[in-house]
């Protein structure tokens, strides 16, 4: 669909992924006309590249999750020459759930209380009991594999499918973390393990999920969500480039002005815009648009989460690279503050599986087998006898750490592109210094006959996080606890641009619970406007 100058819609979302999808659901099943404009388009499930026997080579190319490798037309590049972390995202309708490993937890209490516990950083103006509904109703249109009871989590419903198998590198770990007294848990994954969802098949365990899953057992938000908005009444607009929020004389957000894909520019006018274009894209628009920025934090404070990685080499083979790659146990042993460590806040270690035979030969995120005499040897004794524990740290928000608009890297319209700044702070690289040992010990209790380390993984900003941050103060956020500006009455973000922390896990099921709880409550401030 396209939409032509002079259009008005009600309600105008910026963004087809995790949080568009889900806050569009909500709004068009309250009878509120939904339009959202998207960058991307559908993927094309026949046509996969995990589908090929070239799935490593395009996971490398044509499928890699950064826009900067991809370049696709709808991929605007990201200047991030100076960044330590090189911001990941997928540009289409379900945003990067295209391309997730699916993993699927929760923020615990703790986690939006950082400053009253622990001194550091700001408490979140909203908590988890408030989420703590959505996180139900969210699980159940996904669909959770998983187990319920987690001694170190607050209570949940019992998930919707039995736990993804732990394979042969998650049960060993389990072992070893038995043996060191660590506590473990099957991760909760959005990835069926029995039937879940209308048009939606069972996990197979082909492995490749980041590619796209061609029997979509893996969820996603464009196979969840998008079909039933759609159903409920939502538009939605693909290929459509948005380049400005642009407003009116009292300060109130108008409509948008979007390119479509040959380039030509198109308005839309709203009487409510709604951002979902995550942590990179909603600071970009916010900063072209030049609004929303009383504070002047937008852009600022934001947060990945610096992942380092310890794979351990086991004599017997593990065929550890069966099975949806990021799915197993997760061991949150040392994930809240502890005065006797030299850092705040924490880390969990999550059990990830093994490559390929392509990645095991020329390397990718886990190190590669040495080239050179003895190549063939190495390889036979590493590829299926491998697994990997990534050690994943709480990010405390630092102003350094920011997206702006490049001077000189402009999009294929000629719009100034995003530019990432970002260093892991002193507080991070000790965390993840004190996990790596403890992978290492974890390997070491585990019987690897090797152990090799990535220290920090570079191209790993999957979780675009805090650029809009929530809070109560006008002067140090820029959205309130309901995702409303505070400078523009009328604009909502409800991506992970709102995170106030990033707590030490995937940000996913959180992204959509605050969207759903964003949603309820524009609703009913309509609802109580109308009435009075």
């Amino acid at each position: 669909m396209t939409a032509g100058r002079g259009d008005t819609v009600d309600c105008l979302i910026v963004g087809a992924g995790a949080a568009g999808a889900a806050f569009a659901w909500r709004l068009a099943s309250a009878g509120i006309a939904v339009t959202c404009l998207e960058q991307g388009d559908w993927a094309d499930y026949s046509a996969l590249p995990s589908l090929g026997n070239d799935w490593e080579a395009a996971r490398q190319s044509t499928h890699h999750p950064s826009s900067n490798i991809r370049r696709k037309r709808c991929d605007p590049p990201i200047d991030d020459a100076d960044a330590a972390i090189k911001p990941l995202m997928y540009n289409g309708v379900g945003g990067s759930t295209i391309h997730w490993g699916a993993h699927f937890p929760r923020f615990r209490p703790s986690d939006f209380r950082v400053r009253t516990l622990d001194g550091v950083a700001d408490d979140w103006p909203i908590r988890y009991e408030d989420l703590a509904p959505y996180y139900e109703e969210n699980d159940a249109i996904v669909g959770v594999a998983g187990l319920a009871g987690d001694p170190g989590n607050p209570p949940r419903s019992p998930r919707q499918m039995a736990p993804v198998p732990l394979g042969g590198g998650g049960a060993r770990m389990a072992a070893a973390f038995d043996r060191l007294g660590w506590r473990w848990w099957p991760a909760d994954m959005a990835i069926n393990t029995a039937t879940h969802g209308e048009g939606r098949s069972v996990c197979n365990n082909c492995g490749p999920c980041d590619l796209g899953c061609p029997t979509k057992a893996r969820s996603s938000a464009d196979v969840t969500y998008w079909p039933m908005a759609l159903k409920s009444g939502a538009r939605l607009i693909t290929g459509a480039s948005v380049f400005r929020i642009e407003t009116d004389s009292r300060g109130l957000a108008t409509g948008v002005a979007y390119f479509d894909r040959d380039g030509s520019v198109h308005r839309v006018k709203a009487s409510i815009i709604v951002l979902a274009a995550n942590g990179v894209g909603t600071a970009r628009l916010l900063l072209l648009s030049d609004i929303a920025n009383r504070s002047g934090l937008v852009g600022r404070r934001l947060m990945h989460h610096p992942t380092g990685l310890v794979t351990g080499v086991f004599a017997e083979r593990l065929d550890d690279y069966k099975g949806p790659f990021a799915a197993s146990i997760l061991c949150q042993e040392f994930y809240e503050t502890d005065p006797g460590r030299p850092f705040k806040r924490g880390f969990q270690m999550q059990c990830v599986r093994a490559d390929g035979p392509v990645g095991t030969a020329c390397g990718g995120y886990l190190p590669r087998v040495p080239w050179g005499h003895g190549h063939h040897r190495a390889f036979l004794e590493t590829f299926a006898h491998t697994t990997s524990l990534t050690v994943t740290t709480e990010d405390l928000p630092e102003e350094i750490n920011r997206v702006t608009l490049s001077p000189t890297l402009k999009d294929r319209f000629g719009v100034p592109a995003a530019k990432t700044t970002y260093r892991v702070g002193p507080n991070a690289q000790a965390i993840l210094d004190f996990g790596l040992e403890r992978a290492t010990e974890a390997f070491a209790a585990a019987d690897a006959s090797r152990v090799e380390r990535v220290p920090l993984i570079a191209p790993a900003g999957f979780h675009l996080l805090g650029t809009a941050r929530m809070g109560g103060d006008p002067d140090s956020s820029v959205i309130n606890a309901d995702c409303v500006a505070h400078d523009v009455p009328n604009l909502l973000v409800v991506d992970g641009s709102v995170f106030v922390t990033a707590a030490a896990l995937n940000p996913t099921s959180t992204i959509q619970a605050i969207a759903l709880r964003a949603a309820d409550r524009l609703i009913a401030d309509r609802h109580n406007r109308r009435a009075v």
